[in-house]
């Protein structure tokens, strides 16, 4: 994927099993959890490049949240600061690949990033 591409979203939950079973029925996703990601099932779409997570829900995370593929991560953070936006989350590690964080847009929207080895063990 390049610069800018949306390569994961992740879904917040009360349940992951219960929400499990309903996307893998609705959509025919097959979910799953991945070795080092417990508590964390990943989902993988039909056309095989679409996928994201199933992340238990909680006070900070209410809405689905679309991570774009960035060259850098630090790099995005400064101009989104520089733009009047503000830092969700800092940049923290998936693996010794790759990493993610987020950003909140002038509008309030979170805007998840990833920088790194698609398919490292971490965003997919």
């Amino acid at each position: 994927m390049a610069h800018g591409d949306i390569t994961h979203i992740d879904i917040p939950v009360s349940d992951l099993r219960a929400a499990s079973a309903f996307y893998g029925r609705v959509f025919g996703w097959q979910i799953a959890e991945m070795p080092g990601f417990e508590g964390y099932p990943m989902w993988q779409a039909p056309n095989g490049v679409s996928g994201g997570g199933l992340a238990p829900r909680s006070e900070d995370f209410t809405a689905p949240r679309s991570y774009v593929e960035v060259d850098s991560i630090d790099d995005v953070l400064r101009q989104v600061t520089e733009l009047g936006g503000r830092v969700g989350l800092p940049k923290s590690p998936i693996d010794d690949t790759s990493w993610w964080a987020s950003f909140i847009d002038p509008d309030g929207n979170e805007i998840g990033l990833f920088e790194g080895a698609v398919g490292g063990g971490g965003e997919g």
